[in-house]
């Protein structure tokens, strides 16, 4: 079976170490990214099959990075599934992204931190299960 590829973008290493952790423990392979600038570089040269998004972050936030990809020019990513995982709400985050962009925050999921290691593999899988139909 081929290894699934997992991009994560969080600016805390304690979150980017302990999503890693959890992830390889069943078997994905983990590229990581401290900020949004280099979570669009490693979304270009990774092409992974999903990515797990912080909303807060410096230099691009997460909502800055989800409101790129919905421009033309990243349009051959746009078949990847996004997870935000975030400490901010779900309802303001959402209120936060259409009152910036006047679109919806069309996400795949969300998971609110602290996070369940269980929650989250299986959002996780049933995302890639998703996008491999």
């Amino acid at each position: 079976m081929e290894q699934k590829k997992i991009l994560v973008v969080d600016d805390d290493p304690d979150i980017l170490d302990a999503v890693t952790w959890i992830l390889e423990s069943r078997g994905y392979q983990v590229v990581t990214a401290r900020d949004g600038l280099e979570g669009l570089a490693n979304l270009k040269s990774e092409n992974p099959d999903l990515v797990i998004l912080d909303l807060l972050m410096p230099k691009m936030d997460g909502f800055a990075l989800f409101k790129e990809l919905q421009n033309p020019s990243w349009s051959k990513y746009q078949d990847i599934p996004v997870l935000i995982l975030s400490s901010v709400r779900e309802e303001a985050s959402r209120r936060r992204y259409e009152l910036e962009t006047g679109h919806e925050l069309a996400v795949d999921d969300y998971v609110e931190k602290p996070m369940d290691p269980n929650v989250l593999l299986e959002r996780v899988e049933k995302l890639i299960a998703k996008k491999t139909r």
